[in-house]
């Protein structure tokens, strides 16, 4: 997906650089991050090795390049982290207009911040090996983009931009989830084929999906215009590319050789590109009920 040359964003909206606030790990989804969780916990491994709450260097990743830098949608088309700060100026956009006309509830901006090295969060300290995640105890979704190179090379998905976008999106569905009291689902019921964390994940991966219906649709009341430009089929090839990479059924066949369903965190890869497409073609947060769903390799909103 390609962002509008004359798209603007508003300054200092991302943060950039780590942090050294420390805190319980309590993670909440993340596309990245559990990548690395799942292989570790898979081989027996200590999970806190990767999120705890060590010292972390507070200057840690302050080289990346500043917002300032990001000033059209030209260098959002050329520049990994000037993307990261458009997609979130275009889910500002969406979702303070759709929350609240398809919920009720007010939209309240997560925190964002795009780090390299590691990081300080609320949920503990993070290394760059976590990859993109959101904490539910600041409320803040945390993107380090040399991920989204993994996501090509280790994981076989495409480079597109709307990959890198569905990856900015699907956190931000977390966010949704703690603005209406669904992201306890998760560790609540932490793994399974049906379980509240796979329904988690997947609910996640339906918002990502009813924002793209909307992104190229919604104008910018400051600039007349919508941020991106219509989407092509190639466009949602990428965002399905993407979430196929990163599911449990992919990711164990590649760490072990073979599928467990009963340690499933995320869900399969046709399930994790069907509740995208659900939410996609909808545009609807209501598609997005994998909670109440009695077959999810079989959304509603795709009969």
């Amino acid at each position: 997906m390609t962002f509008n040359d004359g798209a603007r964003i508003e300054a200092g909206r991302v943060r950039r650089g780590g942090g050294g606030r420390g805190g319980k790990m309590a993670v909440g989804g993340g596309v990245g991050g559990i990548i690395v969780l799942i292989l570790v916990l898979l081989f027996g491994g200590d999970p806190g090795s990767l999120l705890g709450s060590g010292t972390v260097d507070p200057n840690a990743g302050s080289g990346a390049a500043g917002s300032e830098d990001c000033q059209t949608g030209a260098d959002a088309n050329s520049d990994v982290n000037c993307r990261v700060e458009y997609t979130v100026g275009s889910l500002d956009l969406v979702w303070e207009q759709q929350l609240d006309q398809q919920t009720g509830v007010a939209y309240v901006r997560p925190e964002v911040q795009v780090f390299s090295g590691s990081v300080g969060t609320g949920c503990g300290n993070a290394t760059s090996e976590v990859g993109p995640f959101y904490c539910p105890a600041d409320q803040t979704a945390y993107f380090d983009t040399s991920f989204f190179q993994e996501l090509v090379t280790r994981f076989g998905s495409s480079g597109g931009p709307l990959a890198q976008e569905y990856v900015v999106a699907h956190e931000f569905g977390h966010h949704l989830q703690t603005q209406l009291g669904d992201i306890g689902r998760a560790q609540a019921d932490p793994r399974g084929p049906e379980s509240g964390a796979v329904r988690t994940e997947l609910q996640a991966d339906c918002y990502a999906g009813v924002w793209a219906y909307h992104a190229d649709k919604m104008v910018d009341p400051d600039t007349g215009q919508p941020f991106l430009v219509p989407l092509t089929d190639n466009d949602v090839r990428d965002a399905l590319s993407a979430a196929s990479a990163v599911g449990d059924d992919r990711i164990q066949a590649a760490a072990t050789g073979r599928v467990n369903p009963e340690g499933w965190t995320h869900g399969s890869s046709e399930q994790r590109q069907k509740w995208f497409l659900a939410g996609y073609r909808s545009g609807e947060v209501g598609a997005c009920d994998t909670y109440s769903a009695p077959n999810l390799d079989n959304p509603p909103a795709l009969r």
